[in-house]
Order: C-alpha cells, then structure tokens, then sequence
C-alpha cells in the first residue's frame, strides 16, 4: 500500500481491510458530506461503463477479450499478452461523459504504473491520473473531473513478468445525452502498390496513386494487402512504399497480403516492422475499430484457416453495436481477374453474411471490379454483401478474364483509387483514376 500516494495528478483510494481505518473513513466520509452537501450527489453518480464496446491493444486468449472487463463479472477477466509494454484497455461509452471516478479492480497481474486517460474521438487522449508506483488490488480514482467518450487505462511498467489483467474496469459520471459520434467520412481504399520503382521512372504507379490519395484526405486510408513488392522486405518498404504512400502512414489501417509472406527475414517481418503497432493495434494481425456509425473488420486472408482468427471474428461481431459493417483483407472470393475466385474467403463471408454485413474490400487481382449484393453462394439478394475489388494502386495490371456472375464493372491498365463516401446509414463510392477523372460511380447503398 502507499499512505502517501505515489499519483502524479491524483491518488487512488486502496482498499483496506482494518476495521478501524474503514471506520475512520467513514467519519471522514460524513462529515464531509455534511460540510459541503453538494459533494452528495457526485458520490451518487452511476456506473456508466457496464456493457460497453471495449477494445485493447492485445488479448492473451479470445477467452480474455476486453469485454470481460466491462460484464459487471467478478469472476471474468481481460488480460493483455504477457511481457510486453506499454498495453491498454478502452471503453466507448457511447455518448459524451462527464467522468467523476474510475475503479480498477486488478488481477494478480497488476500494474505497476498506468494512466487514466479520457477522449472525444478515441484518437486524441487527455490524462485524467497517473500511478507511478501501484500495487495491485482494488485502485479507487473518486474525485475525477473529465469531459469526453473514450476512457482507457494505458498500462506503462508491469509489476510481473505476466501481462496486465482486470476483472472489471468500472467508470462512473453521467452520460451528456449526446447521440454516438456520427456523420458523414471519407476513406481512400486500394491494393497492390508499391512496386520497385520511384517516381524518376516514368511509368511507376504508386506515387501517382499517392499523390492523389493524398489530395483526397481521407479520414484514413484502408490498404487490402500487397503494400509493397516484390519480398516485401523491410528495405524495400523503405525505399519506396515510404516515399510515396509513407507520407500518411499515420493514417492508413493496412492488412497484409501473400507477398508480405515472401520476406527471407520471416512471414511478415518487413510488414511488422514498417508498420508497427498501425499493422497490429490489437496485437495481432487482425483488428477491428469503429468511426462514426461504422465497425470496421481489417482481416489477414493469409491465415484464414486458423481457428484463432475465426473465433475473434465471431467474437467481435458479437459485441459490435455499429448498425454497418464493412471488412476487408486481400484475397477476393469473387474476382473476374487473373487470380479468379478464392475459396478460402467463404467461411469469413458466411460469418459475415450472418452478421448483416455490408461491405468487403478485397486486392489480389491488379484491376478494379464491383459486384451486386450477394450471399457467400455467389446469388444476388437484397441483404447480400457488397464487393469490391480494388488492386489497382500501383502493381502491374491483370487482364480481366472470366467475368463473374453478379459483376458489374470491371477496369483493367488504370491504376487509381477507390473514394470511399460513409454516412450514418449508409455509403456509396467512386473509382478515380491517376488523372483524376472518376472512372466508375456505384450505387447509393444503405446499411442492413
């Protein structure tokens, strides 16, 4: 324990067991409330946080998700992986808080020191507390005072060798009434990009793609594998995805491809170490994040045959209160391309499909190809999913050659991007060429 705090902005109240201190409090506590009355109804506030989407930087197992955090189960627990820092656990509230008390309740594996921090977007974060020296068990932060609708504890020094752990992260204040954070966005979406060549050459894509890509500034960019050519080495993301796409690397959700698997180093060892936590915020290679009215699934097809990607799908589907949903990874289950259709996708659509999807991206195939909603049969309904195939961002262009049922637009030898229109309700998007004319306008889509 720590009688005199060891907080930098505020101390936690730690829970004891003697009799006497508890008695003391007490007194403390009354006569408190006596004196300035008004302190009453913010001792009062409710419990906020039950039953809210949460996300976090890792999950040891898809038995310790985030969400058990926030069951209101004292027998449930999140749990980062082990052995590494920094982690952190967030919660949506839903609507803009007034916060006045957060309290954690530690598994064994505690943190040592952490911060409280609270959001308006979930992007920029402002600390609340800060702990330098914890020690487990129940910390109490009472006297709060933050505006905003994310919370999460960032865990900065583990106190062992395991990871951090909560059984439950309970937040107190009173909801403003403020409907979810809504409205409409842009995102720039493409595939297959970086080829070995710069801008002196004359026929090199990718930095005419990023040049317009970056005249749209998007919200962020969506990147459906195949970043970087050949090996994908990290030199060569380097040399030239990073001169190019590089410049709003900040902004970009990227997923990786089959040729991120082809690095000498290892599966996925330049991708990782370009991209960085951007390619695994949830400490794997498969996240999910949500904008506006939107829960967007960023999904690694190269290993769509492990369980473990399949049960975190489920599981995050489960818990998703975005009325759409749009996922998207490399390798299309429909494409009229050189690649053609690719089996392995049909599970994760029919997962997908159950869920009321609306939207999948997908790269492989170096052209840009819309289809109607349809189901993971390949039938054209009214509740099927939309999807695109967008690998035009800079690699050599594929033929189109067996046009696929329920294709309707096919462009092949015009590199581009794909501009992406969300609303609350629903989205629509244009192709738009390296000239940047609009080759192909969709259909105006609501969500299901």
């Amino acid at each position: 324990m720590h009688p005199n705090g060891s907080a930098l902005l505020l101390t936690p109240t730690r829970r004891r067991t003697v009799g006497v201190v508890i008695a003391a409090v007490l007194a403390l506590v009354g006569g408190l409330l006596l004196a300035y009355p008004d302190r009453a109804g913010a001792a009062a506030d409710p419990l906020i946080s039950g039953g809210k989407s949460a996300t976090s930087s890792s999950d040891e197992s898809s038995d310790l998700g985030p969400q058990n955090a926030f069951d209101g189960d004292p027998a449930t627990r999140w749990a980062s992986v082990e052995g590494k820092d920094p982690q952190w656990l967030s919660v949506d509230l839903g609507a803009t808080a007034d916060v006045t008390r957060v309290k954690l309740n530690w598994e064994d594996a505690y943190a040592k020191a952490y911060r409280i921090e609270i959001s308006a977007d979930g992007t920029t974060w402002t600390r609340l507390a800060d702990e330098t020296a914890g020690d487990g068990g129940t910390d109490d932060w009472p006297a709060l005072t933050g505006k905003g609708r994310y919370l999460r504890v960032y865990g900065t020094a583990r106190a062992t060798a395991y990871g951090y752990s909560l059984y439950e992260f309970e937040v107190y204040g009173t909801l403003g009434g403020q409907p979810p954070q809504t409205g409409t966005f842009t995102v720039v979406a493409a595939g297959d990009i970086a080829a070995q060549c710069t801008a002196s050459d004359s026929d090199c894509a990718h930095p005419k793609t990023a040049a317009l890509a970056k005249k749209i500034d998007p919200k962020f960019y969506l990147t459906m594998g195949d970043s970087q050519y050949d090996d994908a080495r990290i030199s060569d993301f380097r040399a030239y995805y990073d001169k190019t796409w590089g410049a709003f690397k900040a902004k970009t959700r990227p997923v990786p491809g089959n040729h991120e698997t082809y690095d000498p180093a290892g599966a996925l060892a330049g991708y990782k170490a370009y991209f960085g936590d951007i390619a695994y915020p949830q400490g794997k290679t498969y996240y999910s994040y949500d904008e506006g009215n939107w829960h967007f699934i960023a999904l690694d097809s190269n290993s769509f045959d492990k369980t473990a990607q399949i049960d975190w799908l489920k599981a995050d589907l489960a818990k998703n209160s975005k009325a759409c949903i749009a996922a998207y990874w490399h390798h299309p289950l429909y494409s009229s391309g050189g690649h053609g259709n690719d089996p392995v996708s049909r599970p994760v659509w029919k997962i997908l499909y159950g869920a009321k999807a609306d939207l999948v991206l997908n790269g492989h195939d170096h052209h840009y190809e819309r289809f109607a909603p349809q189901n993971p049969d390949g039938k054209a309904v009214a509740d099927g999913i939309t999807e695109i195939v967008g690998g035009m961002g800079g690699a050599e262009p594929y033929p189109i050659e067996e046009v696929q049922p329920n294709s309707q637009k096919r462009i092949s030898g015009e590199y581009g991007v794909l501009k992406m229109d969300f609303t609350d309700s629903g989205y629509s998007w244009n192709y738009l060429g390296t000239d940047g004319k609009t080759k192909d306008t969709s259909p105006k889509y609501t969500c299901h």
